[in-house]
This record gives structure tokens, sequence and C-alpha cells, in this order.
């Protein structure tokens, strides 16, 4: 019983890790805005993260994180080709690191809201919010931890009229942050949610 349960977790696994891909294929992975990219790869990520765990979670977003290193390498990446040219080791933490934390973390915000909320009708939307934000805090975070001096990131600043680093990723996230946590607490919350009433 155990082991088919573990294998169902894998199967489970595997295509939403296939989603993830096909939503690359679909363009859905990477849309460019300004010098950043919007993407709904978040998506996946919260729904995986919520139904299996965030083990789970943590791999989904390791996942769109190599998918992202993939476009900073090939030149595809806008920004994150930029940076890295700069610092390829922190843009390899800040492209992958930065997502399978978030990935991991989506995971057990969701765990801990469902413990009090019994009905898990807050916690899926709670979570399903937790991906794109965490994503958005986490990923600027390391960008003004390790690239914020840099002359790439001053300029950047200094054309957007952000004097300190809060303003500098107000003036970048924006609208492209605002939609992506939108369109993933709706749509993520409402598919978990649904989802797991089928699996059950």
């Amino acid at each position: 019983m155990k082991n088919r349960k573990n294998l169902n977790r894998l199967v489970l696994l595997a295509l939403f890790i296939a989603i993830e891909l096909a939503f690359r294929l679909l363009g859905l992975g990477r849309v460019p805005f300004g010098p950043l990219n919007m993407s709904f790869m978040t998506v996946p990520i919260a729904v995986g993260a919520m139904l299996l765990g965030p083990l789970e979670g943590l791999v989904l977003g390791a996942v769109f994180g190599v998918c992202s290193l993939w476009d900073a390498i090939n030149g595809a990446g806008g920004m994150t080709n930029i940076l890295f040219g700069i610092s390829a080791v922190h843009t390899v933490v800040l492209c992958v690191g930065t997502r399978a934390l978030m990935g991991l973390m989506t995971g057990l915000v969701f765990r801990a809201v469902s413990r009090i909320d019994r009905t898990n009708v807050v916690s899926y939307f709670v979570g399903a919010f937790s991906a794109p934000f965490l994503n958005t805090l986490f990923f600027m975070g390391y960008i003004v931890l390790a690239f914020y001096q840099t002359t790439y990131v001053q300029e950047l600043a200094a054309k957007n009229g952000a004097a300190n680093p809060l303003m500098f990723i107000v003036a970048l996230v924006g609208l492209q942050g605002l939609v992506e946590m939108i369109v993933c607490t709706v749509t993520a919350g409402a598919v978990s949610k649904g989802v797991s009433r089928a699996i059950k």
C-alpha cells in the first residue's frame, strides 16, 4: 500500500514537471515584460506543492529555476543574461536556488495554514498566493543582495528613478508582479481545490 502511494506521488510529480515544460513550450514560462520576464510557471508549482508536499514543491521550483538558468546562459533571459555575465555563481543561486526555495516554502505555508483552516477553502488560495509572492520576494531580494552595487543594476535603478533597494524592487516589479500574483492565486487556488476533491 505504501509503495503504491509513493508510486502515485512520483507519477503526479512527473505530471506536474511535464505541465511546467508544456508551459515553457507554450510561451507561458517566459513572457517579456521590460527588463524582466513575467512568468506563470508558479501555477503548476503552487498546485504541486499544495497537493504533493513541500519536497515535491522544491523539485518543481528547481525545474523552473533550471529553465530560467538555461535562458540566462543562452541569451534569452533578458536581465538574467546580463547578470550571468557579471557572476555565474550568483546567477545560478538567483535562478535555481530562489525558485527551489519558493517551491519548498509554498508547500510549508499551505501545510501550516491548512492546520488552522480545516475546510481548506482559504488555505488553497493562501498557498497559491505564496508562490508568486515568494518567487518575487526571493528573486528580487537576491538581486539586491548580490548585484545591487553593480554598474548594471545601479544604472537600471537610476533609469527607473529608484533611490533605494526597496524602490528599485517596486519600480521593476510593479504591474508584472501584480498580474502574476492575481493569475496564480485564482488559477492555482481553484485548480488545487478541485483536484484535491477529485483525488479524494
